[in-house]
């Protein structure tokens, strides 16, 4: 080996590991664990003792810059002001039932004109879950929920970003979502509200997939996400994807215990 070879090695070998996961948006794929409850009532508001047992997690906004080095196509219009930025948080939990989501959103001004379920919701502001329960196949679960109530529910199919949805049939009893959305009064001194999602996925409008409903110790991929649209589109994600939100493979793991 020549001293130019041997110098090259050197040099990467005293590079922090951290330098190179900011390369790659899965060298810290986050997991994380799911506490298990007693089923209890969606309110809105997440007033329920149930969600004092669990901790609150960051879904983080994330930069036109962020974005396009991750491979996202960003029109130069939809550059985020950076002055702009909203704290967004989630919980979950799961029962014998099902899974349990609450969403708490910073904002100032809503956005949201849609009035009826399986529009595109995803066009104003709204907070999504995606999950995943069988990695054999690519497939996987996607619930929307707009700041005025209105859903959107969707088995997605993705096979290389060649994706088609579809929305649940006998959609009802024991099969629906239930949710409910509270909008909280402004704070006058800093000018901003929050609004809080809240909603309930049964087991059973998800099976016969594979891995559900999850045991202790079972895994699922998944995502937690926000859009924003005060001014221009602002994306938040729990864990950050390649080109959309609709990157399977970079989702988080769910660990349930």
């Amino acid at each position: 080996m020549d001293n130019k070879k041997r110098f090259f090695i050197l040099i990467l070998s005293s590079i922090p590991s951290f330098l190179f996961a900011l390369y790659d948006t899965t060298a810290d794929r986050r997991v994380l664990k799911v506490k298990s409850t007693t089923d209890f009532t969606i309110t809105g508001d997440g007033s329920a003792e149930n969600w004092k047992h669990t901790d609150w997690n960051i879904i983080t906004q994330r930069s036109s810059k962020v974005l396009r080095k991750a491979g996202w196509n960003i029109p130069a219009e939809h550059t985020v002001i950076q002055d702009l930025q909203y704290k967004t948080h989630f919980k979950i939990l799961y029962s014998e039932k099902g899974i349990y989501c609450l969403y708490q959103c910073e904002d100032s001004i809503i956005t949201a004109t849609l009035k009826k379920d399986y529009l595109n919701l995803f066009d104003e502001d709204v907070v999504e879950a995606f999950f995943r329960p069988d990695t054999s196949i690519p497939v996987y679960f996607e619930y929307e929920l707009s700041p005025l109530n209105f859903e959107l529910p969707l088995l997605v199919f993705n096979r290389k970003g060649n994706m088609t949805g579809w929305t649940p049939w006998q959609y009802e009893g024991v099969r629906k979502i239930i949710h409910a959305i509270t909008i909280h009064e402004i704070n006058k001194t800093d000018n901003r509200l929050t609004w809080t999602a809240e909603f309930f996925i049964p087991f059973a409008l998800l099976q016969p997939s594979h891995n559900i409903p999850p045991k202790k110790g079972s895994r699922w991929l998944a995502n937690f996400y926000r859009i924003d649209y005060d001014r221009t589109p602002a994306y938040s994600s729990w864990q950050l994807t390649r080109k959309d939100f609709h990157d399977y493979e970079k989702f988080g793991t769910l660990e349930f215990e």
